[in-house]
């Protein structure tokens, strides 16, 4: 059984959805430390020819809580209209713009202010729109000691769900050691995405922004396509 971990991301880029397509189960963790710098609750669209940020706002609170216990600001109600109407000004053109921007509009008009599971609702809900089957499951309902970090913790989640390769994104190859793997009988490898192109109205192509900009430009079919579009190392 192929088994990925990864830390819940907003929108993810196409990358992420290639990865759960490639196993037989996706962890997602739950119980990770919240970082200001990552992607947890960021990501970019295409706004007039370029990449731009977008965020969900998150209450204050202390840096060191995990993903679980944080939670969306309680502006959140007002900022969504205008990160929707940003969205709706950006792709209004773009030919899948009537399929996909309802559903966008339902996930951010999600009642969930836990910040993970507003993500998980994301992800389940994009994934179910692509038609990708694997179960996704929350790395802290996992029997492991949570205490270990790193690859231990990825070998011990691994372990426990009696998986026989662990399938990584390709950021992660100075991360692991593929011995210590397979001295835990487990066979490491790392998937990465052969390049992607398609029509973004009249401008260059800029690649590897979230997945809303993928939606927007391609049909499922096209989207399917690119999904197993992957080199494993």
């Amino acid at each position: 059984m192929k088994v990925a971990i990864m830390q819940p991301y907003l929108f993810p880029y196409i990358g992420y959805f290639q990865l759960i397509k490639a196993v037989d189960l996706f962890v997602i963790y739950d119980n990770i430390e919240y970082t200001k710098k990552g992607w947890i609750n960021r990501n970019r669209i295409l706004v007039n020819g370029k990449d731009e940020y977008f965020s969900i706002p998150l209450k204050k609170d202390s840096d060191f809580l995990h993903v679980n216990q944080r939670f969306l600001a309680e502006s959140y109600s007002k900022d969504k209209i205008k990160l929707l109407s940003k969205i709706k000004e950006a792709y209004k053109k773009a030919p899948q713009f009537e399929m996909v921007f309802p559903l966008i509009e339902s996930i951010l008009n999600s009642k969930e202010t836990n910040l993970f599971e507003f993500i998980l609702h994301s992800l389940l809900t994009i994934c179910t729109f692509l038609e990708i089957k694997t179960p996704i499951v929350i790395s802290s309902t996992i029997a492991i000691d949570h205490r270990l970090k790193a690859q231990e913790k990825v070998i011990a989640i691994s372990k426990s769900l009696t998986a026989t390769h662990y399938i990584n994104a390709i950021g992660g190859v100075d991360l692991y050691s593929k011995a210590t793997f397979e001295s835990n009988q487990l066979q490491l490898n790392f998937i990465q995405s052969n390049p992607i192109n398609y029509q973004q109205f009249d401008n260059d192509f800029l690649p590897w922004l979230s997945i809303i900009d993928v939606m927007m430009f391609n049909s499922k079919e096209e989207i399917n396509a690119f999904l197993s579009n992957v080199t494993f190392q």
